[in-house]
C-alpha cells in the first residue's frame, strides 16, 4: 500500500517547494539535461517570486510554472532526458523531472536540441505524490 498525506500537509509541502525555489534574491533556473545529467543542454531562467503557483486538491495537488512560454539558447547538443530546478544561488531544489513534447513535467517544443538553438518551454508542473 502506498503512503498518503492529508490535504493540509500536501498543500504545505508544495508551498514549501515554491518557497525553496524562490528563496534566493536571484531568480531560479530550470536546467534541461541529457540522461543522468551528463550535460546541461540549456538553462532557462524562471519568473521571480512566484515562479510557481499551487493548485488542485488532494490527491492531485500540483504547482504550475508561471510565465510560460519561456525560452533559452542551448549551449550543448543532445537529447533532453531530465530536468532540475535550481534556486538562484545554485542549489538544486527539485530534480528528476520528466521532459518531453507532451505528457511530461517539463514540456518543450523539441527534445532534440542543438547548440545555439532556441529551446522553448511551453509548460512546467510538479505533482505531489499521493
Amino acid at each position: 500500500m502506498s503512503v498518503s498525506y492529508s490535504a493540509a500537509l500536501q498543500n504545505s509541502r508544495m508551498d514549501a517547494v515554491i518557497s525553496a525555489i524562490d528563496a534566493h534574491a536571484s531568480v531560479a533556473t530550470l536546467e534541461i539535461c541529457t540522461a543522468a545529467y551528463a550535460a546541461v543542454l540549456v538553462a532557462i531562467p524562471l519568473n521571480a517570486d512566484p515562479s510557481f503557483v499551487r493548485s488542485g486538491t488532494p490527491p492531485s495537488v500540483l504547482i504550475t510554472m508561471q510565465g510560460v512560454p519561456k525560452s533559452g539558447t542551448a549551449g550543448n547538443t543532445g537529447t533532453a532526458a531530465v530536468a532540475r530546478i535550481k534556486e538562484g544561488g545554485g542549489t538544486t531544489i527539485v530534480n528528476s523531472l520528466t521532459v518531453g513534447t507532451s505528457a511530461a513535467d517539463i514540456v518543450l517544443n523539441s527534445v532534440s536540441i542543438t547548440s545555439g538553438q532556441t529551446v522553448t518551454l511551453t509548460a512546467g508542473t510538479i505533482t505531489h505524490s499521493a
